[in-house]
């Protein structure tokens, strides 16, 4: 078994104990959760240099406790965005608008990007960053709740990306099919929750959303999914 602040999951039936002793790690890192400690270092140190303006907000979110995928999720997602030459996303919960400056370069001039997040703050240091990193004029910033805004829209997107509180992820799935183009992606973070989801008699209400997310999406017959254990882990799953 391992153990990862108070979270206990399987790790090859061996014991292995994980120090606690806080690091000068990325908060965002999730740190020897998903690849072992070296590993993990490794795939970091292999991440090309970020600019300014994606730099500053790794800094920002480190100081500040804000959630962020981080590089090495947020150029996944970009490579994503390219394979399947998307030109339309929408993101449930954007926080400072870090992944979305990453979906904004690989939609290109002509995409779109919708941002969405519930505290106007987020959404002002979001549009400074924006302009900073010169891709303000592809987004649509909507402050206020997510989910009620995507139950709005009557296109289909090319990606729509969940990263809203946990409570709601059941909520999500519920209204994405019809708001995803056949062959498009929708794109999950935090699938793993630090290894939680691998807990025996789960009383967490954000846990058991999670369960119950991951286990209704891999049933979805309009979905093919997979589980990526990058970091917090990543759900993607095409629409037939």
């Amino acid at each position: 078994m391992k153990t990862i602040m108070n979270t206990t999951i399987i790790s090859k039936g061996r014991p292995v104990t994980q120090s606690k002793k806080k690091d000068d790690r990325a908060s965002w890192r999730h740190h020897n959760f998903t690849t072992a400690g070296p590993v993990d270092d490794y795939l970091y140190s292999m991440l090309p240099k970020r600019d300014p303006v994606l730099a500053e907000m790794e800094d920002y979110a480190t100081a500040h406790n804000v959630p962020i995928v981080g590089p090495a999720v947020a150029r996944v997602l970009q490579q994503l965005a390219l394979m399947i030459n998307a030109h339309t996303v929408f993101e449930l919960g954007s926080a400072i608008g870090y992944s979305t400056i990453w979906w904004a370069r690989a939609v290109g001039e002509k995409g779109r990007v919708i941002y969405t997040d519930g505290d106007s703050k987020n959404v002002d240091r979001a549009r400074g960053y924006f302009a900073r990193a010169g891709v303000s004029s592809r987004f649509t910033l909507h402050t206020g709740d997510a989910l009620e805004y995507l139950s709005e829209q009557k296109q289909e997107f090319d990606i729509i990306f969940n990263a809203v509180d946990k409570e709601d992820y059941p909520r999500v799935l519920r209204l994405v099919a019809p708001r995803l183009r056949n062959g498009g992606l929708f794109i999950t973070d935090n699938v793993l929750w630090s290894g939680r989801v691998a807990e025996k008699n789960v009383a967490d209400a954000r846990t058991k959303a999670i369960l119950e997310f991951n286990r209704k999406l891999y049933d979805a017959a309009e979905f093919y999914t997979t589980i990526l254990p990058i970091r917090d882990g990543l759900a993607v799953a095409v629409k037939k």
